[in-house]
């Protein structure tokens, strides 16, 4: 079941010029956000996905200084260019010794997010703050 997402999530890895990278503390993080769409009807469905051209995702995965995945805790908020704000809330899925963090986030087309996260692990933590444009299919 999870095998499928983070296949997926590997693919837009891969081939997302949107996906980025930064240092927090020790700490490399990974994130992109792309539309939910890119997920097979399949994969949206075994992880409880809403599959729409309304709906984004946020993924992110942590990586210690040896590459290693880390398990943090997540809280953040996208908030759109009208002001408005809305609450992220994060699913952990793990596959093998890999962690991703995935969140959902409905949006409008041309809806530019500036989404910001609260990263916390038992011994540091941070802020990834970041901005995309979603648009509708």
């Amino acid at each position: 079941m999870f095998k499928a997402i983070i296949t997926a999530l590997a693919l837009l890895f891969t081939f997302q010029a949107s996906a980025e990278e930064t240092r927090i503390g020790d700490w490399t993080v990974h994130y992109s956000a792309f539309p939910s769409t890119f997920l097979s009807p399949e994969v949206a469905q075994s992880n409880n996905i809403e599959r729409s051209r309304y709906n984004g995702l946020l993924n992110i995965a942590v990586l210690d200084a040896e590459g290693k995945s880390v398990q943090v805790a997540l809280n953040g908020e996208g908030k759109n260019l009208l002001g408005n704000v809305r609450r992220l809330e994060f699913q952990t899925i793990r596959e093998g010794d890999a962690v991703y963090y995935i969140a959902q986030y409905p949006y409008r087309n041309e809806d530019n997010v500036l989404f910001t996260i609260d990263i916390r692990g038992p011994k540091q933590g941070g802020e990834l703050t970041f901005r995309h444009t979603f648009y509708t299919e």
